[in-house]
């Protein structure tokens, strides 16, 4: 008779399979296979010919099916688009008399990890407890994972503190689970005590994490140390990685050592490297080099798709190349990509800078799919810009339409009939505001020196050196005065005096961290800040004077884009 392995190496493709279990069930010989099913279960369920259907109606034939069986349909669902499904059998599992064992219970978790189902994972959490699986260490880090990917970090570091054993896998979630979850100086922290500590040598998922933190933060320094040891263990043969790398040089404020290291990748490059590097001059306002770039994909025989036309338009927004930009918009359809709903904003966006507001408009009017906030919200960012007091109430009106309550809604056209000190109108808004409980999002700025990061917010008396900060902003606002400084008090939307107005406009988080920047570093040395929000006229305006009267780079990352100031002059050509 056949061995078993001859008969599954015919097994190549579902029609094969059937073929196989049809023979052996006419055939009488089913009994001398008593592991045949599972492991048909299992090829239906896992393999590269994997047919889900096929496998549950061949489960739902069993009469009584073992742990193994529920597994491997449990597994595959898992795995499969639907991961919900997964988490369907698994409670049905539960509710039947089958054992559950603990690898039922890790399929299950990773299910829900995959459909971001919370309460599901509490409730097999519960179970693992109950069935004595805690101890297992596999099991607890697919648990602190799951608690991770879902946004409850605080159910993961209770799991991580927990476990009386921990293998790389569990750092490596708890890290990845605070990077991403917007706890990125966490993140740091614990790779730190990781490798510096515990002693455990940091892999490729390692480094994803700690380089995605590094990037939030624009931690440069942590972010060089984390490369450096990315060459030395080789680490840089994975692409992903190098990938990461080039994006947290982008974001710490130096695409060109995003550039050296997209240059000299020994890995090969791959779509999103392309992608990345083009998005990295765009941030920095590098339209040029951006769309070169961009033209250079052809040639080394990688296509652009959907995201790589979004990071050149997004280029052709940020160095106002408004030409450049229509055209590439134009040619999408023609290449085979489909412009989306951001493409249509970054277009929209792209003239209303300009001022071209209306044609900003009729592009919003001509699109093939029901234009979002997004777009409503840019047309009132340019509208506010340029003033336009119509368009404005029009693209509010709209936004109120969609259900939004954004507080930058309201702030925006507030903002516009501030211009024209229309008060009344600017009352009515905040009484708006006020209705619905919409509150102005707080401001704030981080530098990093000496590797230690320090968050600054508006207004700021928390941190230890206050005082000694805020005479350094006295000092430097009476120097630039001499300069021709005069305050950019339109950017105060209250009804109050021009002395109050300057006096709102003396603390802000960027000012404050510049302000620390200099006296926290030594003469010559660049001074990195990045904000939340966009920043706002009086502020750009400060630093450009700031590096020239101490002869300082300042590079600023804001919302949307890099300011590189140097010598009285920003890189955005005052132009976002």
């Amino acid at each position: 008779m056949a061995s078993l392995d001859s008969l599954l190496q015919k097994c190549t493709s579902l029609t094969s399979i059937k073929q196989l279990q049809a023979h052996l069930l006419t055939s009488g010989k089913f009994q001398f296979y008593p592991s045949l099913t599972t492991i048909l279960l299992e090829r239906c369920a896992l393999s590269p010919v994997a047919n889900l259907p096929y496998a549950t109606a061949l489960f739902r034939h069993l009469q009584n099916p073992s742990t193994n069986q529920w597994n491997a349909v449990v597994r595959g669902l898992a795995q499969s688009l639907q991961p919900t499904q997964a988490i369907a059998w698994y409670k049905t599992m539960s509710q039947a008399s089958q054992k559950i064992d603990a690898l039922t219970c890790s399929f299950a978790l990773k299910a829900c990890a995959r459909a971001l189902a919370f309460s599901e994972a509490m409730q097999i959490h519960s179970q693992i407890v109950q069935f004595g699986f805690g101890a297992d260490v596999l099991l607890r880090t697919t648990l602190l994972d799951v608690y991770a990917k879902v946004g409850d970090l605080g159910f993961a570091q209770k799991v991580f503190d927990e476990m009386g054993q921990r293998d790389i896998a569990c750092w490596n979630a708890l890290i990845s689970g605070l990077a991403q979850g917007n706890r990125p100086t966490e993140a740091i922290a614990l790779f730190q005590r990781m490798s510096e500590e515990e002693g455990l040598k940091p892999n490729e998922v390692t480094v994803l994490g700690a380089l995605s933190a590094c990037s939030q933060l624009g931690a440069l320094k942590r972010g060089e140390k984390i490369h450096a040891y990315i060459m030395d263990e080789k680490l840089d043969m994975h692409v992903i990685v190098c990938n990461a790398v080039i994006d947290m040089y982008a974001k710490c404020g130096f695409e060109d050592k995003a550039y050296w290291v997209f240059e000299n990748m020994k890995c090969g490059k791959n779509l999103i490297t392309w992608n990345t590097m083009i998005m990295a001059f765009a941030m920095h306002g590098n339209g040029d080099k951006a769309l070169e770039l961009f033209g250079q994909m052809d040639k080394s025989e990688v296509c652009p798709d959907a995201v790589s036309y979004l990071a050149a338009l997004c280029a052709c927004n940020h160095a106002g190349l408004v030409a450049d930009g229509v055209r590439l918009f134009n040619s999408m359809a023609g290449h085979g990509v489909a412009p989306n709903v951001k493409h249509y904003g970054t277009v929209v966006d792209l003239l209303g800078r300009a001022g071209r507001i209306q044609e900003a408009y009729e592009i919003i009017n001509s699109m093939p799919m029901f234009p979002d906030v997004v777009l409503w919200q840019t047309l009132l960012g340019a509208s506010k810009t340029y003033r336009n007091v119509e368009m404005a109430e029009l693209a509010s009106r709209k936004l109120i339409e969609l259900g939004s309550k954004g507080c930058g809604d309201f702030v925006l056209l507030s903002n516009v009939y501030a211009a024209h000190e229309r008060w009344d109108d600017v009352g009515r808004v905040r009484e708006a505001m006020k209705k619905r409980d919409v509150k102005k999002i707080p401001g704030f700025g981080y530098i990093e020196v000496e590797g230690v990061i320090h968050k600054f917010v508006n207004g700021d008396q928390s941190h230890t050196n206050w005082r000694e900060i805020y005479a350094k902003l006295d000092e430097i606002m009476f120097r630039i005065k001499a300069y021709g400084y005069a305050a950019k008090t339109n950017n105060v939307l209250h009804d109050i005096g021009e002395e109050e107005k300057e006096n709102a406009l003396s603390y802000p988080c960027e000012k404050l961290a510049v302000a620390f920047g200099l006296i926290s570093t030594n003469e010559g040395t660049p001074i990195q800040v990045i904000k939340n929000l966009r920043i706002c006229e009086d502020c750009h305006v400060v630093i450009k004077l700031i590096s020239k009267v101490y002869n300082r780079e300042i590079i600023v990352r804001d919302r949307a884009r890099f300011h590189r100031f140097k010598e009285g002059l920003c890189s955005c050509r005052d132009y976002w």
